[in-house]
């Protein structure tokens, strides 16, 4: 059995600790808290519901069949797939022969295309299952909440339902374990959750809205959020994005492009933001169908890419229709005149903001047919969204625990070079040069010199640094950042300093080194700026944005978080990062210069039948419990 002390001590503590609340921290039993997990973009799987014949291809589509995500019928009915795939880009409705809608339950969220070898390939939330099964949690403490991603907030509710189902999940799980929830969110279920918190206040009663929060949300764990958006929405939008499946990148824009979400993570800028719904709704009486109006600070139009490392865009535009092609550009260089004179391509740059208030859809409009639809659904979907404006920054939310995590340091693409390709749409566009940001760097593709102001480091290889670190300002005037070793280690190597001077909208950055080849966590906490609230920044080294959910580090100190608040003997506000111990009998290895199992004061030799190499039989000693003191 993996960890027998660590399980019995958590079901013992679990099921009779009662703790006295302080400083943000639920007052009540522990086993009484429940978990919601909000899949991210594509996490969901989706079945066919209704009976589709496909001629040329011996396999159908049955209702509850698997659509997404089923290779098998992929390869051998495209057409057909497509068809209970795509959606209707003006209203968002399926398509006359077929329609898919989002599966239930932790089994719909596990893994995408279940089986011995699509099955490890397409895992998604299959291991923090896992781990939640390993230490203890009762199999009704963990609820999935799936939905539909290809709808954009507003129809997820208008045909779903779904904010309502969600809110109804949450008063669901008090009522059967007794507490609040500690939510999950990964990727775009963040942008979910943001949405959720913003139409709730529109559902209650404006005085008893942080009371429902509190009652019903102990923690938010915030994973791999793109709270500005992310730069690759933009290249599936114009070229297609496969995501490693067996269709063409033309194919893949078509799909992706008939989307209401396509453009829920489109880049926009941290200096624009549009009305206050809210305060409209209640303070001025104000039809909550109104539009909203995009208003930009100053800055945005006195700093250079709307505050992101550089252009999202540059693209090389035909000159034929001439100046009346673009009716959102005000200024053009002299020498963009002299060439569109003479009829030659000319290249316009875009910044964040000028993709998301539309700006650059106009200007291709007369070149790109989905152009056109893309534009509808962002004045329609989200400007015109009678809830919130996705595109605009978010604030901090109001629960009382906050925990924004994300990787960082690897290599991510901020921006991109397009060309006409001279094939007809959808492959009417190329990409002719990429922009990377690497460790605090600019580079490109080609090799060429990039202008920009490239950030500390860089994003998790999906979304830029630029847009993952935004919930740092949601951290106060003082922090206490620390710098420890992803791997087990007994603290010989942790950086800490206290107290560090925050600027809001000026990013943290440690003065603290690293070992070269070494993987780091850094931690930036604050238990202090916002009475009984508390605020942390975590920040994974080489962590990838679709795999941070089956990273054991992170699992690992999720765990000793939720531990930590569940021990009645905790001190401080975070837990210690002054040691890491193993934890699990995977923790445990073989130390060959010293012929003896690693970690002799927690690990043991320990030969089971079966066991094929020396690291396999090296387990966790039964008094291995004492450890976890160290972390209170």
């Amino acid at each position: 059995m993996r960890g027998p002390t660590i399980l019995f001590l958590f079901i013992a503590l679990v099921t009779a600790v009662a703790v006295a609340g302080g400083g943000g921290e639920f007052d009540g039993d522990y086993s009484k808290l429940s978990g919601i997990i909000i899949p991210g973009f594509a996490s969901t799987q989706l079945r066919a519901w209704s009976i589709l014949d496909c001629p040329f291809s011996p396999l159908d589509f049955n209702p509850l069949d698997l659509v997404w995500l089923d290779t098998t019928k992929l390869l051998s009915a495209v057409n057909c797939w497509l068809k209970c795939m795509m959606l209707d880009p003006y209203n968002q409705t399926d398509h006359p022969d077929c329609k898919s809608r989002p599966d239930s339950g932790l089994s719909a969220i596990t893994e995408l295309d279940p089986g011995y070898i699509t099955g490890p390939l397409s895992s998604v939330w299959k291991e923090w299952i896992k781990w939640c099964i390993e230490f203890g949690i009762e199999a009704n403490a963990i609820i999935a909440v799936p939905y539909d991603w290809r709808l954009s907030p507003a129809m997820l509710e208008e045909r779903d339902l779904y904010f309502h189902k969600l809110k109804l999940t949450f008063e669901t799980a008090l009522k059967l374990r007794g507490g609040p929830s500690l939510v999950f969110a990964h990727s775009l279920g963040n942008n979910v959750f943001q949405y959720f918190l913003e139409w709730l206040k529109l559902e209650i009663a404006p005085k008893h809205y942080n009371k429902w929060l509190d009652e019903h949300i102990h923690a938010y764990f915030a994973v791999g959020a793109p709270l500005l958006g992310a730069t690759e929405t933009v290249k599936a939008a114009l070229s297609g994005l496969t995501f490693g499946l067996p269709v063409s990148e033309g194919t893949a824009r078509l799909l992706f492009n008939s989307f209401g979400s396509s453009l829920w993570m489109m880049p926009f800028s941290k200096y624009c933001r549009a009305e206050n719904v809210y305060s409209k709704h209640f303070s001025w009486g104000g039809s909550r169908k109104s539009h909203q109006t995009y208003f930009c600070d100053e800055q945005e139009f006195q700093l250079n890419f709307s505050g992101w490392p550089t252009n999202i865009i540059n693209i090389e535009i035909p000159s034929t229709h001439g100046l009346e092609a673009y009716p959102s550009i005000t200024e053009i260089a002299e020498s963009n005149l002299t060439s569109m004179e003479c009829g030659l391509p000319t290249q316009l740059s875009f910044s964040a903001r000028e993709m998301s208030d539309g700006t650059f859809f106009k200007a291709i409009e007369d070149y790109d047919p989905d152009s056109k639809r893309l534009l509808y659904q962002l004045q329609k979907l989200y400007h015109g969204d009678p809830v919130l404006n996705p595109l605009t920054p978010w604030e901090r939310p109001p629960i009382k625990n906050v925990f924004c995590i994300y990787g960082i340091d690897l290599k991510t693409e901020v921006g991109y070079y397009f060309a006409p390709s001279g094939k007809p749409y959808p492959d009417n566009w190329i990409i002719t040069d990429v922009i990377y940001e690497m460790e605090g760097f600019l580079t490109s593709r080609s090799g060429n010199d990039v202008e920009g102001n490239p950030g500390a480091t860089s994003g998790d290889e999906t979304v830029p640094y630029h847009s993952l670190s935004w919930c740092k300002n949601w951290l106060g005037p003082k922090v206490n950042i620390t710098r420890t070793p992803q791997s087990e280690h007994d603290g010989s190597d942790v950086h800490v300093e206290l107290n560090v001077e925050h600027i809001h909208d000026v990013d943290i950055v440690p003065n603290m080194t690293k070992l070269p080849r070494a993987k780091y966590v850094t931690y930036y906490e604050d238990s202090e700026s916002i009475p009984g609230k508390r605020t942390a920044v975590w920040e994974l080294d080489k962590a990838n944005h679709r795999n941070i959910v089956r990273s054991p580090i992170l699992m690992r100190e999720l765990w000793l978080q939720m531990w930590h608040d569940v021990h009645p003997n905790a001190t401080s506000k975070f837990v210690t990062k002054a040691k890491r111990g193993p934890l699990r009998d995977e923790d445990c290895y073989w130390d060959y210069g010293k012929a003896r199992c690693a970690w002799a004061e927690y690990c043991e030799y320990r030969y089971n039948f079966g066991d094929v190499h020396l690291g396999q039989s090296c387990r966790l000693k039964n008094s291995s419990a004492k450890m976890l003191l160290d972390y209170l």
